[in-house]
Parts: C-alpha cells; sequence; structure tokens
C-alpha cells in the first residue's frame, strides 16, 4: 500500500495479516499498482514526477521513470509492457493534464496525451485493448487504445459529478464508476450504456470489484465505511463501519480480505466475507 505521508510503499503479508517492511524514497508515492502477469510492481511517485518499478520481491532493484507530470492511478497492459500513469495538477495549476504512456521494457515515457480534464482511477481492459481513466470534470471515462495510444480514442459521458473509484468486471464486460455526487453507475463496455445510478453514502474513493461473489467494495471516507453491493443487482447489501477518513481500501481476491487503511490509529483493519 501507499504511505504518502511516509513517503514509501509498505508491504503487508496477507496470510498472517502481518506488516513486514516499507519500502522508502518514494516522494509523495500516492498508488501501487502489482502486475501478476509479469510479476512486477509500480508506484506512482507524485511528488516527483516518476513512476517506481521493480520486480516483485526484489525492490533493490528499483528503478524511476520521469512522465509528463504529478502520477497518481495506474493501469497495466502486459501484452505490450506498456503503463498508463494518469497524472494530476498541482493546485491552481494552469497546466495542461496529461496521462503518460510507458514503455517499462525500454524504461522510457513514450507518449504523453493531454486529459479533456483531472484524472481519477483508472483500468485496462484486455478484451477490448482499451485503457479506460475517470475523468472529474468534465465528467467522463476518457478511452485510450492501447495498440495506438498518441491521443484519446473516445469518452463515455457520466451523469453525475465527479467520476472517482474505478473498476472492470471482465467477465461481466462492464465498468462500474463511483462519483463524489454519491452515485454508483455501470458502464456496458459493448454499447457503452450507463446505467442507472445506486445511491451512495457519501463521496466515494477506491472501489473494488469481486469477481467471486459478485459484489462491489465502495470506500467512503465520511460517514466512515465501506458499502457492498451485490453486482447482480446493483442493490446494496451490506455496510461495515471503518473509521473517520478511511477512504482507501486494498483486496486480495485469492484470499477474500478486504483491507481499510485508517489514518487516525495507523491500523488496518482486516474484513473477510464467507
Amino acid at each position: 500500500m501507499a504511505h504518502t505521508s511516509n513517503d514509501s510503499v509498505d508491504v503487508i503479508d496477507c496470510n498472517q495479516d502481518k506488516y513486514l517492511r516499507s519500502i522508502p524514497n518514494l516522494v509523495g508515492v500516492a498508488g501501487v499498482l502489482v502486475s501478476n502477469e509479469k510479476d512486477i510492481v509500480f508506484t506512482s511517485n507524485r511528488g516527483e514526477n516518476t513512476v517506481g518499478v521493480f520486480d516483485h520481491g526484489k525492490d533493490r532493484s528499483l528503478h524511476k521513470i520521469k512522465v509528463g507530470g504529478r502520477p497518481n492511478g495506474l493501469a497495466f497492459d502486459p501484452s505490450r509492457n506498456s503503463l498508463l500513469a494518469a497524472n494530476v495538477p498541482k493546485p491552481n495549476s494552469q497546466d495542461a493534464i496529461t496521462v503518460s504512456i510507458v514503455d517499462i521494457a525500454q524504461r522510457i515515457m513514450r507518449a504523453d496525451v493531454t486529459a479533456p480534464g483531472r484524472t481519477r482511477w483508472t483500468v485496462f481492459d484486455p478484451d477490448t485493448e482499451r485503457f479506460y481513466v475517470n475523468i472529474a470534470d468534465p465528467s467522463q471515462i476518457a478511452i485510450l487504445d492501447a495498440k495506438d495510444p498518441d491521443g484519446m480514442a473516445g469518452s463515455i459521458h457520466i451523469p453525475a459529478a465527479g467520476p472517482h473509484g474505478l473498476d472492470l468486471d471482465r467477465h461481466g464486460r462492464r465498468l462500474f464508476c463511483a462519483c463524489d455526487e454519491g452515485r454508483l453507475y455501470e458502464i456496458d463496455l459493448e454499447s457503452e450504456r450507463v446505467s442507472e445510478s445506486s445511491k451512495l453514502a457519501g463521496t466515494p474513493d477506491v472501489i473494488f470489484h469481486n469477481p467471486d461473489l459478485d459484489h462491489l467494495y465502495v470506500a467512503i471516507g465520511d460517514p466512515a465505511v465501506i458499502q457492498v453491493f451485490d453486482t447482480k443487482s446493483m442493490k446494496e447489501i451490506q455496510t461495515v463501519t471503518t473509521e473517520s477518513g478511511t477512504h482507501t481500501i486494498g483486496f486480495n481476491q485469492n484470499l477474500g480480505k478486504v483491507y481499510a487503511f485508517m489514518p487516525e490509529t495507523h491500523r488496518a483493519s482486516v474484513y473477510q466475507e464467507a
């Protein structure tokens, strides 16, 4: 997990639910992405305009690659060894907001594409060979073609303010998009049709889809809850109380565990569905 205030990534053993160590010197680290296909770990180092790359379990070999802005959300295309870094602007900045495409094998940024607005989370769909990037304003999901990522390939309008959390249901061929306005949508990837919304308890941040149970977990900092939705009906089925300000969660699909990172007491709570 990214520990932004410590400029580090914390490593947790999910089998024992035990903190192991930290990986330091990642200035303003905002996110972590693991490629199971390539066994590579990526970090978005927002404070130094770089992404970090290292093989899993070999963080001493970490190297950094410059990108075109302050990276936040990450998505990876393993077939092309291409990483997308969705950059965010500095407060009150008039600079263009971009998404950077990084060639991991060559360790270089090979494209820096102007985004329509402030980026949020992003995912890669290997079936459509597309990157999807949430844009806060104007409210949309921007699309980049992984085969030709030198410009935007299109967008999907979202009818609520502030698309934020984003995840992919690969088997069901849909996206889930949670918005600051307190609305949750599913988007059909073939027709790009946006569903009627489900109501959220507050402003969301991270979301994760559990394909084994057809559940979706939505982290909300205020009120401090994780909402659980049945993705067949898009109805809320459970609300789990966390701690004020808890807007970051992690999900281990193999173990069925959800981790909520609680800033006030410096703990991680662990939830597991039967």
